[in-house]
């Protein structure tokens, strides 16, 4: 794969092109995806869209077409899209543009008058974050039921990891959206299938949640994107699909109950370790949870498998005991239990996974970007199994796929599918935005989009490279998400959110005996517990002269997670995915100590600032050396589901 000439693309408006949904999409609602949760000519263009294949159900759920014949046509899909993504990106932008040409948004703010040619649409919609279209966001929440966005109507908000003063934001979304992300899903397995052949003969076990949702003040559901899926139709009456065959019983994914949930997915997967082929979960933080979870409830696991019955009081859930029971537990399986119990006795757990489910072929996970601090913990449960990142998708859009997903974690790259949305980048100059079939290799670009739901010019967040071409499109590895500070599963921590929840326990607890923060730092430890948690390392400055207690260096940790955004507070609260923050108290000069390591690496004295996150692990080794004392927050944060604002009903 190389660079690809690079060419300006400014198109005429568009007056005779297909709508871009039916023929693309129509077939696709029978289509169940895996569980994840990354014209160069001055003319009209009015060649039909690619078209991804279309199965043919039979009575048995069954399609009459071959797997092999399948995958061939989704492939040819891909290598169609590939190969003109300037003329099809033309199109979804025409498509996006004359579909929403009343909204307010475009017909009365920015005046677009029903053009739909890129020239127009670049010089009269401006670029913009989540705080311009807050106001807008807030009036269809509150019931505004409005083309103000939109011309179809909004069917709920998918709420995302990354917040708006302190609380999730709301991504809007329409009914057809299910369709264009179950395309994107029905490309992974075809893909896959390339490299590991056979994956139809067996099952996949993947650990599914659903997570808390609530109702805006105007009645639309908020929930995560996951959420969504698993409870809607597409997920639910899915018909047989092999690259869909798991071993969680849907009761079980949909359970509410995050413990039922995983205890009752993990009984499933060990009665079924033979015939998995394939294990994994969104991201790779929940995997490791579910292993973890194993390690602390195998007893109680063997029991269960040993006498083929469910303990009433671990598993209450009715419509998962019955599921449990029918379709997985049928008798008692005492040798089963003792294998089990043998292996998870053993001293060391490494390789537990190809032990305990020896056919396994490779871990599907995210392990790109803040993830990738887990690798080295999933290579020591795995045994070093390949570490595979499937696709690359959020809650503003579903992107992208990795079309060489045995490539090793850190050459991940994300072949964007020009049918999904409109996509632009903003090169880190701030240069004039690029279209999908300009940008360059080996440059960095934030990621922005225009979506069939009514985001316009909407900045990710995301910061993408150029990591080569598949035909005429690029495909990017991921980088970061901008100014994140602290990740340990879901949730993105600022340094400005950071200083303001330091602040908030200094002033509310160490102003009393004359104490500050001279200095601090922070570490997203994730090797010495599981779930992970926050570490700030405190250089404090105390004036006064009454010895400050440990119980108020807890209470400064319980005000830091206060203070932090409602995707933290959920991770803590609700999701169990992250541990209690952690205060380390440091020694007088150990500030001093880390700049003086960091210039003699390199680091110019003029320019040193002292960083507010630390990865490096002999700046972690330096630091804590010098701790006197160490404190945790002593009970879990408030949440409750919904923004702060809404008093309405919660759903679990």
């Amino acid at each position: 794969q190389t660079e690809i000439p690079q060419t300006n693309t400014h198109t005429k408006r568009l007056t005779h092109l297909p709508p871009l949904l039916p023929p693309l999409l129509s077939s696709l609602t029978q289509t169940s995806p895996p569980p994840f949760f990354q014209s160069s000519q001055n003319k009209p263009i009015t060649a039909a869209m690619p078209e991804a294949p279309k199965p043919t159900q039979t009575s048995n759920g069954l399609t009459t077409i071959a797997i092999a014949e399948k995958n061939k046509r989704t492939l040819q899909f891909i290598e169609d899209v590939t190969s003109n993504p300037d003329d099809v990106q033309t199109q979804v932008l025409h498509e996006i543009l004359s579909r929403n040409s009343a909204v307010e948004y475009l017909h009365h703010r920015h005046r677009l008058h029903g053009a739909t040619d890129r020239r127009t649409f670049k010089k009269l919609l401006p670029v913009i974050s989540y705080e311009d279209i807050h106001p807008d966001i807030t009036r269809i929440a509150n019931g505004d039921t409005s083309p103000i966005l939109c011309s179809s109507p909004i069917s709920e908000f998918l709420t995302s990891s990354g917040t708006s003063a302190g609380e999730r934001k709301l991504m809007p979304t329409i009914a057809e959206e299910m369709e264009r992300r179950s395309l994107l899903y029905s490309l992974l397995m075809p893909v896959m299938s390339q490299f590991v052949p056979g994956l139809e003969k067996g099952k996949g076990m993947y650990f599914l949640f659903i997570k808390s949702e609530s109702k805006t003040p105007g009645g639309l559901p908020a929930r995560p994107v996951l959420t969504s899926y698993y409870k809607s139709s597409h997920f639910k009456n899915r018909p047989f699909d092999p690259y869909t065959n798991y071993t969680s019983p849907n009761e079980t994914i949909l359970c509410p109950d995050s413990y039922q949930s995983m205890y009752s997915q993990l009984l499933c997967g060990l009665c079924q370790r033979t015939q998995v082929l394939r294990v994994g979960a969104v991201f790779a933080s929940g995997f490791i949870r579910a292993i973890r979870f194993l390690e602390k409830h195998w007893q109680l696991l063997c029991r269960d498998i040993r006498s083929g019955t469910l303990d009433p009081t671990v598993i209450t859930d009715p419509a998962v005991r019955e599921a449990v029971l029918t379709k997985v537990l049928h008798r008692p399986d005492p040798e089963l239990a003792d294998f089990v119990e043998s292996e998870c006795r053993k001293d060391s757990w490494q390789g537990i996974i190809t032990r305990l489910w020896p056919n396994t072929k490779y871990v599907d996970v995210i392990v790109t970007g803040t993830m990738s601090q887990y690798i080295p913990t999933l290579d020591f449960y795995s045994n070093g199994l390949p570490l595979v990142c499937t696709m690359y998708a959020s809650s503003e859009c579903y992107f992208g796929v990795n079309l060489n997903p045995l490539c090793k974690p850190s050459e991940v790259a994300y072949t964007l599918i020009p049918t999904m949305a409109y996509f632009e980048f903003l090169p880190k100059e701030r240069q004039e935005l690029v279209d999908l079939a300009d940008v360059k290799l080996g440059h960095e670009y934030e990621l922005v989009v225009t979506t069939y739901a009514g985001l316009y010019r909407y900045r990710v967040g995301d910061v993408l490279r150029v990591a080569g071409f598949k035909n005429r499109a690029p495909q990017f590895n991921f980088i970061c998400r901008k100014n994140v500070v602290l990740s340990i599963d879901s949730d993105k921590t600022d340094e400005v959110e950071l200083q303001g929840a330091v602040k908030n326990a200094v002033d509310a607890h160490l102003v009393a005996f004359g104490g500050s923060v001279a200095e601090y730092t922070s570490y997203a430890d994730t090797k010495t517990t599981i779930p992970g948690h926050y570490v700030l390392y405190w250089e404090l400055s105390v004036k006064g002269t009454t010895a400050i207690p440990p119980s108020v260096y807890e209470d400064c940790c319980l005000t830091v997670e206060e203070s932090l955004n409602s995707v933290y507070r959920q991770g803590r609260v609700s999701d169990k995915s992250i541990g209690p923050l952690e205060i380390k108290i440091v020694e007088q000069g150990t500030f001093d100590k880390l700049m003086d390591y960091a210039i003699s690496l390199g680091a110019s004295i003029n320019q040193y600032k002292t960083p507010r996150c630390v990865k490096f692990e002999p700046i972690v080794e330096l630091l804590n050396s010098r701790v006197e004392g160490s404190y945790f927050s002593p009970k879990c944060p408030k949440w409750v589901p919904g923004h702060k604002q809404w008093s309405n009903n919660v759903k679990n």
